[in-house]
């Protein structure tokens, strides 16, 4: 195996909160798997979190538009805020989230900016970003962008949060009557929570099944016996789904109200369908 680097051990860290030395034994029993040495670390109780890969934070804006055809949403990044704030920046994101809205692009697929500049019918505004680069001179870049049409019966939300660093689409269906005032709270909902699904069944078995072994594992570590270790692991992945499902959050307006009896107020036809959340740097 070959030597475990400062680099692998700090990226770890970073990671996880976990010291030095527990990220470089966990790296070294797991051959240096960083996502394996994240269990090994929560197995030990050593990691204070096992967050997500996050990308380095940049600057930008996401920007959401809605014409006829659909609503569109993009996320526009720079080097700097003052780039960010420029007023000929902030108008060629409204321009390109009105112009995806607006295109054929597929419903409710995600792509990156690289897609979606090559798409036909884009060719304008490429010229325009590769231009603002040369005249700005620092670098901006198209992060993704994503159009999300209504379908029949359905209705969507947007929200724009800490001055357009994130953005949110979600779309309702089964509403009989005006739901705007659910859709625009379920937006901003997601926005504050960042939930990974719709309902437990959203998240992936590979992210379910690592999940309830790393709690597993910990309820061995505790010394319980094997059928209160299996209530253990239960009561832990419903605590698990209620955090990271958006149906199974309780509303940020009202903690004590889940999102799914708040759904659930408006009518016993309506569901949540998707949603689409983007955030400057992530």
């Amino acid at each position: 195996m070959s030597a475990i680097t400062a680099a692998a051990v700090k990226s770890l860290r970073d990671r996880t909160g976990a010291g030095m030395m527990d990220c470089k034994k966990a790296l070294m029993e797991t051959g240096g798997d960083e996502e394996k040495s994240i269990d090994l670390l929560r197995q030990w109780g050593s990691a204070k979190a096992a967050k997500r890969a996050e990308r380095e934070m940049t600057e930008g804006v996401v920007a959401i538009a809605h014409g006829e055809s659909g609503f569109g949403m993009v996320a526009v990044s720079s080097e700097t805020d003052f780039v960010a704030r420029n007023q000929d920046f902030l108008d060629f994101a409204s321009r390109l989230a009105a112009t995806v809205g607006e295109s054929g692009l597929p419903d409710g697929e995600v792509l990156t900016g690289a897609a979606l500049l090559e798409t036909g019918g884009f060719e304008a505004l490429a010229g325009e970003l590769a231009s603002m680069r040369a005249t700005i001179g620092e670098n901006l870049e198209v992060q993704r962008a994503v159009r999300m049409t209504v379908a029949e019966g359905g209705q969507v939300g947007s929200y724009l949060h800490f001055g357009g660093r994130i953005g949110v689409l979600v779309e309702v269906n089964g509403a009989s009557g005006d739901a705007s005032g659910l859709v625009r709270d379920l937006a901003m909902h997601v926005a504050a929570t960042n939930p990974m699904g719709v309902s437990p069944e959203d998240i992936p078995q590979e992210d379910r099944d690592r999940e309830r072994a790393v709690l597993v594992e910990q309820a061995k570590a505790e010394g319980k016996p094997e059928h209160i270790a299996e209530k253990m692991v239960e009561g832990r992945m419903r605590k698990y789904f209620e955090e990271n499902t958006l149906l199974k959050q309780g509303f940020v307006k009202n903690p004590d109200t889940s999102i799914e009896d708040l759904v659930a107020s408006h009518g016993s036809d309506v569901g949540v369908r998707r949603f689409v959340r983007f955030s400057i740097g992530g």
